[in-house]
């Protein structure tokens, strides 16, 4: 897993296409309290509900995870690249591919490399 810091601006910075390719990788996407309720309020869902329908143990027993359909993507990527969560997407994607990334993923992502944003620009893109 890489992590890269705001700081370092030898490490190159990537702008999401929105290929949708990250959301059919398997794995953890985990989500913590906040993001729980957060995506139950957005679906307008009761949280016990949500929990019970959309999240599974992780694979390290240390939290929950949002359920892969049975192709193994991701329970909440619509057609061919939507996110039904997009406004409320756990900080893991939001990461993807900057804070983290998998082996082999610049073999599946669409990514474009760019100029890293600013703190200013980062807090426009979420709302």
């Amino acid at each position: 897993m890489s992590e890269a810091s705001p700081l370092d601006t030898a490490t190159p910075w990537y702008a999401c296409q929105r290929c949708g390719n990250c959301c059919r990788w398997p794995g953890d996407v985990r989500v913590t309290d906040d993001e729980i309720t957060n995506i139950a309020t957005f679906l307008d869902m009761p949280r016990i509900e949500f929990i019970e329908q959309c999240t599974r143990l992780n694979a390290n027993r240390t939290g929950l995870s949002i359920i892969d359909k049975p192709n193994g993507e991701c329970l909440f990527l619509e057609g061919v690249n939507v996110c039904r969560i997009q406004p409320v997407k756990p900080v893991q994607c939001e990461g993807f591919p900057n804070v983290w990334n998998f082996p082999g993923w610049r073999e599946k992502c669409e990514a474009v490399e760019a100029p890293r944003p600013t703190d200013a620009e980062t807090l426009r893109a979420k709302r």
